[in-house]
């Protein structure tokens, strides 16, 4: 079989500054995209303007202000290509990435993910590969993404992703892992080209800077699985960890952010700590005891909430 054809699509938001390089690093793809399509995610900025050289060949859509999961299927009703593949407004693709995603899907026809490592982009500077702090799963896929999103801005097959209902529009952060989630527990494969063709820039993540959050959205994302009628057994329990794992993050992750900051809801987010099944007893200890001074307590709370679960292997 051929390779497939791919549609790009960017959801932008007060991108103005960055687009140009993203539409850039496009043009110089070796194999051309079918389509470029950009989402206008309510912008105040003049991201029109920034795109007013490319207008010959990117299909721009225009919106309110609703977050990049409403625009992500906007976009993906705007495409008519075999694959969409995300791009982030402040990164770029290496010249040769479509080509190698077509050559993988040319290869391997079966798969619905495709997908590349990625460099860390700071300060212009290289700073580490994705794929080696977050290892691709070439076995037990279903497992393996319960537990991390080992795929970053895949090609994915737009009638699969119609079949899923798209992205989940409560979520501000973590769309592009929940409906990974979704397309491989529902039976779709990924495959990997192992070659760093996404740059990754870092700086402007805004939506991730609220961690608790960010922690909570998580929590939500795979409390979603456990509601999954026909989801296998072992699943259930993997989900059912990380769950675990992520709840007991975020609530010590807001003590942290209150004791800190000095607020006054600082022995209130301790004694969640304390009370909590899903922190390990050495952080709930320690919330208990700060929760008696929690302003004099910082360096027991960040020696002793650790981040990890009671449940380690439930």
């Amino acid at each position: 079989m051929g390779a497939p054809s791919f549609a790009v699509v960017i959801p932008a938001y007060e991108a103005a500054a960055t687009i140009g390089d993203a539409i850039e690093s496009l043009r110089a793809q070796t194999v051309h995209p079918a389509q470029i399509v950009v989402c206008d995610d309510g912008s105040k900025d003049d991201l029109e303007g920034a795109l007013a050289p490319y207008r010959d060949f990117v299909t721009l859509i225009e919106g309110e202000h609703r977050g990049v999961a409403a625009a992500r299927n906007d976009l993906l009703r705007a495409a008519s290509a075999e694959f969409v593949v995300p791009l982030d407004a402040d990164d770029v693709y290496a010249p040769t990435r479509l080509q190698r995603l077509g050559e993988l899907a040319a290869a391997q026809p079966r798969l619905d993910l495709l997908s590349t490592d990625a460099v860390f982009v700071s300060e212009g500077r290289p700073n580490g590969r994705f794929n080696d702090k977050t290892p691709f799963a070439f076995d037990d896929q279903a497992e393996a993404i319960l537990d991390r999103c080992f795929l970053i801005c895949p090609a994915m097959r737009r009638e699969r992703l119609v079949e899923i209902g798209g992205y989940d529009e409560r979520l501000r952060t973590a769309e592009d892992w929940d409906v990974c989630i979704r397309l491989i527990l529902s039976g779709s494969a990924a495959g990997l080209v192992a070659e760093p063709l996404l740059e990754y820039r870092l700086g402007r993540r805004s939506l991730t800077s609220s961690r608790v959050a960010t922690l909570q959205e998580r929590v939500y994302m795979l409390e979603k699985v456990l509601t999954t009628p026909d989801i296998a057994p072992p699943l259930r329990k993997t989900a059912a960890r990380a769950v675990s794992r992520h709840r007991a993050r975020a609530l010590e992750q807001a003590a942290r952010e209150a004791v800190a900051e000095g607020r006054a809801d600082a022995r209130r987010q301790l004694l969640d700590v304390a009370r909590s099944g899903d922190v390990a007893w050495r952080g709930r200890a320690a919330a208990a005891a700060a929760s008696f001074a929690p302003l004099r307590a910082r360096r027991l709370i960040e020696a002793s909430l650790s981040g990890s679960t009671a449940r380690p292997d439930a």
